[in-house]
């Protein structure tokens, strides 16, 4: 009986140090897939080299971006940079933000060619950026235009009227703290918001008319706030061709041959989440608009084809 018994633990001991080095080897197996699945996701960041026209891509809502700015910055001084294709699909973003954008890409543009291919849509801030370039080109049905600018936010007070909720506010002047959704805009506060969208829908309008050579009437039948097809902008100025990317290409040859023997390479931005589902996210081209709305506060101006 004794000896069974010292049989049984034995064969336990087996067993457990079996699935140990089981369980040990399915650990390591999970960790070397994890690892590698990272460095698939990260690896590749670094920027192109050698003698190459850059590729960017600007998609979805445009807000403020120190990492963009620097991107373009750096694609400004490299010498390997020999040209830049600006690939838009946006509908516009913050005006701020827009104007950051229009900017940078004006300091690349200071040194080498760019020129725009404008995707789906490419309106408001879309179309900020899109101006930028040296030469637009667009898709017959591209969405574009949408030239103006809007400010919008909720307005909760008859739903808190209804739920006996009040916001007890103590500011210095009625128009400190506005628009809020707790509580009617003032005539006054309201002057100074229109105010302040009038302001920054003319310099939307001097951007528009200094890049395109619009003034008067011609201005005025574009910077309405609607939208054009890439047909229709054609016509009015707004851009300069229909076509996609190999038109932009045939452009860029048209001012300098040589650049027909270089490869166009794709410039991104670094992965702003450092955490494996983040990134995989970014990878897998979930829409980054979640969490630009996320980090959003308070009232803005948009340039946003709505």
């Amino acid at each position: 009986m004794g000896f069974e018994v010292e049989l049984y633990e034995e064969r336990r001991r087996k067993w457990r140090r079996s699935a140990f080095w089981k369980g040990f080897a399915i650990a390591s197996a999970v960790i070397i897939v994890f690892l590698v699945i990272v460095a698939a996701v990260m690896g590749g960041r670094g920027n192109p080299t050698g003698p190459h026209i850059a590729r960017f891509f600007l998609t979805d809502v445009i807000y403020d971006n120190p990492d963009r700015d620097a991107l373009f910055a750096e694609m400004a001084e490299n010498d390997d940079v020999k040209a830049l294709v600006l690939r838009i699909n946006s509908p516009g973003g913050t005006t701020a933000g827009s104007e950051a954008l229009f900017d940078s890409l004006r300091k690349v543009a200071a040194n080498k060619p760019v020129v725009a291919v404008l995707g789906e849509v490419a309106a408001s801030g879309g179309y900020i950026a899109a101006i930028s370039a040296d030469h637009i080109i667009a898709r017959g049905n591209t969405v574009t235009g949408s030239i103006g600018v809007i400010m919008e936010y909720p307005d909760v007070t008859a739903l808190m009227e209804r739920l006996g909720i009040e916001m007890q506010t103590i500011r210095s002047s009625d128009i400190k703290g506005g628009p809020s959704p707790f509580r009617p805009l003032t005539e006054e506060a309201r002057a100074e918001e229109l105010a302040m969208v009038e302001e920054a829908n003319q310099w939307f309008r001097g951007l528009v008319s200094e890049r395109r050579g619009l003034q008067g009437a011609a201005l005025d039948a574009v910077a309405t706030g609607g939208v054009f097809s890439g047909r229709q902008a054609v016509e009015n100025g707004l851009i300069d061709a229909i076509g996609g990317e190999d038109e932009a290409l045939a452009y860029l040859e048209s001012l300098d041959a040589g650049l027909a023997e270089f490869n166009v390479e794709t410039w991104e931005l670094p992965v702003a989440d450092a955490s494996l589902l983040g990134a995989l996210g970014m990878k897998l081209g979930i829409n980054p608009l979640f969490n630009g709305l996320s980090g959003q506060s308070g009232p803005r101006l948009y340039s946003l084809k709505r």
